[in-house]
């Protein structure tokens, strides 16, 4: 049985100050990492005073990387780097950075083969924006095919589906329409590597809250939450880890 997890992903958000006050609130808040595996995102300045500060039950994750280890890459973040600083995750193919730093499917792919060979667990983020919306399905599958295209072992990696139209939008997908997506996403990952597709997590992202998030938690196939502007705050934040856990 797949365990649920809940990403906070900060994006370009939280002061030192303002990061380490979030972490130390909900630390021992945070259930067993046997019943959820909860992961907080944060801007790469942050990451090495919250590692140090982390519960037992929660983990520190990036929000991006690129797929040197080393070189002239004036601005960039090297997996060594990331490694160095104790993080286990580290978000990938983020519609932002598709959309905003025009990231394609075949970069992403070497940060995803880059990110495992150092021992990182990816969050690779799939998912159609509001053009594509009649041809998601075939959108889908393209990014998944091409941002996995030379990956042997899926193991360590976290699907992420978010709609680019639901992110930040307040306007979620419904919890029905999800699951039909991520369904499909365990399809074309069982098409690709067989029975193994059925351990890997697929969580949902975009506009969740407490509010709506038990509707995407009761979805089979949706197994946690890629969670952006409500994270933010920490009660929200302990609010959506214990709704996974009841």
């Amino acid at each position: 049985m797949r365990k649920k997890v809940i990403i906070a992903n900060w994006k370009m958000n939280k002061t030192r100050d303002e990061a380490l006050d979030f972490i130390y609130m909900v630390n021992d808040k945070m259930p067993d990492q046997n019943k959820v595996s909860t992961v907080v995102c944060a801007q790469a300045i942050l990451l090495r005073c919250l590692v140090k500060r982390q519960g037992d039950n929660l983990r520190i994750g990036a929000e991006n990387m690129f797929y040197k280890d080393e070189g002239a890459y004036t601005g960039e973040i090297s997996p060594v780097v990331l490694k160095s600083t104790g993080v286990e995750y580290v978000i990938l193919g983020h519609s932002e950075r598709r959309n905003l730093f025009m990231e394609s499917d075949e970069m992403i792919n070497l940060k995803v083969k880059a990110a495992i060979n150092h021992g990182l667990k990816p969050i690779l983020c799939v998912g159609e924006t509001l053009e594509q919306i009649d041809d998601a399905d075939k959108v889908i599958d393209d990014q998944l095919r091409k941002c996995l295209d030379g990956v042997s072992d899926i193991s360590s990696i976290i699907i992420g589906y978010e709609p680019v139209w639901a992110i930040g939008t307040g306007k979620s997908a419904d919890a029905k329409i999800a699951e039909d997506r991520i369904s499909k996403i365990r399809k074309i990952l069982n098409d690709m590597y067989g029975a193994v597709s059925n351990e890997v997590s697929i969580v949902y992202g975009g506009s969740v809250s407490p509010n709506n998030i038990r509707s995407f938690l009761n979805e089979p196939n949706i197994d946690g939450a890629l969670i952006g502007n409500s994270a933010l705050d920490p009660n929200k934040y302990v609010e959506m880890v214990l709704a996974a856990i009841e």
